[in-house]
This record gives structure tokens, sequence and C-alpha cells, in this order.
């Protein structure tokens, strides 16, 4: 019988038992957490939930299984995803910026993930073709079916929540372009950066991508400096997780510079790891250490090779890296890093 070490459990050692019984069909590796997928199913119906919580948990799980299937085959090609308004009108000046970006983003090997829905949606699947794109639609009554750039293409997924579609454009994302929009995009844009600012997904590109004379992300940029920046309700680096954009060119090239030396990164116990594009030498890596050392819990940044766990995963392990003990709270302070890793890398 498998061996599950995990101390959640259903409370009933046989029904764990039938339960463990099933894992053999699973890779072992993963054994562990189909279980513990499995028993919270069981609690989840024997525990005092109405029926509405056990298909809400039904629905958002299916919802992200799909979704992990039609990324899967694309997991290696970048993706930015472009947020806007639905009620741009084609022709615009924000849709064309928006289908000038999709196209000229495309053109540098990256796809782009958008909605499905009409305005700066259907502008980006527009300027990035079908075979580029990903639509991630949200059910709507006053939005029935997605456009017709995307609307046969079996890279579109169709969600019933916000909360899970909002889930796969973070995690699926390289980069992020915001075009105007209302609500839905305000949302988004401070969401995505809260999610940036308390290290819940990596550090990215967030680009504020106005048409040209426009001063939508400039009045945004002002009153988030002015009102929370003034005021001490947001960290004084913070603000360089965003870069306000007015042309398509100067956003794309926010997007593509952000990874001409950083590639990634991976916490490897209490060590935070950034894989890198190139090598750094030590006179660079003194001077990293400390200018960053506000950051860094103890000793400086090292150069390494790669680690245990990475080499176990083949984690991207011919890359380049360097280490430190990152103190888990200045995450804007990465952004500034990978900044610097970039200003020292020759165009």
């Amino acid at each position: 019988m498998t061996e599950i070490s995990t101390r959640y459990r259903t409370g009933d050692d046989g029904l764990d038992a039938e339960i463990i019984s099933l894992l053999h069909h699973v890779d072992e590796p993963d054994r562990e957490l189909v279980f513990e997928m499995i028993v919270t199913a069981l609690r989840l119906s024997r525990e005092d939930n109405d029926r509405g919580d056990l298909k809400l948990v039904t629905a958002a799980m299916k919802e992200l299984r799909y979704s992990f299937e039609v990324f899967g085959p694309y997991r290696d090609t970048p993706k930015c995803t472009i947020f806007g308004s639905a009620r741009i009108k084609a022709g615009e000046p924000a849709y064309e910026c928006a289908k000038n970006f999709a196209r000229q983003i495309a053109d540098r090997d990256w796809m782009v993930i958008t909605g499905a829905g009409p305005g700066i949606m259907e502008a980006g699947h527009e300027g990035a073709g079908a075979d580029q794109s990903f639509g991630v639609n949200i059910m709507l009554p006053f939005e029935a079916s997605a456009n017709e750039y995307i609307a046969d293409d079996p890279k579109l997924i169709n969600f019933k929540y916000f909360f899970t579609r909002k889930v796969m454009f973070m995690k699926e994302s390289e980069a992020y372009v915001l075009l105007p929009g209302g609500f839905g995009t305000m949302d988004e844009s401070f969401e995505l950066l809260t999610l940036i600012q308390t290290g819940k997904t990596a550090p990215a590109p967030v680009v504020l991508l106005d048409e040209p004379g426009g001063t939508y992300w400039d009045h945004w940029y002002d009153f988030v400096t002015t009102e929370l920046g003034n005021a001490g309700l947001i960290s004084p680096d913070d603000m360089c997780l965003v870069r306000v954009a007015h042309t398509v060119e100067e956003a794309v090239d926010e997007v593509c510079n952000f990874y001409r030396t950083y590639h990634s990164m991976r916490f490897v116990g209490d060590q935070l790891v950034f894989r890198l594009n190139r090598h750094v030498g030590d006179e660079e890596l003194a001077a990293l250490s400390e200018e960053f050392a506000p950051m860094i819990v103890q000793g400086g940044i090292s150069a390494i090779g790669a680690t245990k766990p990475e080499v176990r995963d083949g984690d991207h392990i011919d890359l380049p890296r360097i280490m430190f003990e990152f103190d888990k709270h200045q995450w804007s302070m990465l952004r500034l890093l990978i900044d610097r890793l970039n200003a020292n890398t020759p165009a």
C-alpha cells in the first residue's frame, strides 16, 4: 500500500485507506497532493456545507483543470496579458494601440492573453492573430459570445468565475499591458500590483499604455503617487513596479527588456535564486550586494550553479544563477535589482 505522510486526513481510517488504494493510478511524486484533493472533497461533503458551496468548488476546480490542459503545450512560450475596456470601439485610438501592440509583441515571438470579448480584448486578438492568442473569457449576460478572432479557436477558455479567470491571467503571464478601461481594468491593475508588491506572484513588467496624447494613465499615476505615496500608504519603491508608456514601441521595449538579463526566480529553502541570461562577475556581485543590502538578511549576493531541487525538477539548469537570502518583505526592491542587472548588460 502507498505510504502517505500528510497529517491531513478524513478522520476515518477506513476511508483514508480506500483513498490510498486508488493512488496507484497516480504518478508517485504527486500521490500525496492527489490524496489531499480527494480528502478535501470528501470533507466538504461531510461537513455543514450546502449544495451551492459544493457546486462552487466543483466548477472552480473543473475550470482550472481545463485551463491547465489548454495552456500546457505552450508553457515554454512567453505570454503577455492585455487588459482594457470592452467599450472601446474598433478604429478608436486606444483600440489601434492595443492592436498594434499585440501585433508587435507577437512579432517578437510572444503570445497574447486577453479576455475574449469586444473592445481592447478584440483588438489584442486581431493584432496578434488567433494562432498566437488565448481567449480567457468571462461568461456575462451582456457579453454572450467571444469576438470573431478567437471564437472558434481551441485556445478559448470560458469561465464562470472571475477569481479562477484571474488565477490563469496571473499564473500564465510573464508581462502585463493595460490600456484605458472601467471598473474591471482598475480592479485588474490594483490586484496585479498588490500581488507583485506582496510577493504572491513573481516580478513582471507592468506597462500602462495610453494612446498618443492621452492622459488616462498619467492621471492614474498622479493619483496613486499623491494620495497613496505621499500619505505613506505604499512604500516609496512601490511605484517602480509600473511604467507608463505613450507609444506602442515604448511598451514593447519595456516588456522585452525586462527579460534581457533576468529569466526567472525560485526559492530554495530560505535562499532566493535568480536565473539569468548572462554570468555576473565578482566585481558586479560585490556592488549589487552593497546596493541591495537592505533586502538581504545576511551575507551577500553570490553566483551559483543549479541547486539540487532545480536539478531534480529540470528547472532551467543550464542558466547562470545568483542567490541571496531575501527578507521576503521588500518585494519592490526585486524589481530594482532586475533593473540594475539590465542596466549593467550591454544592449
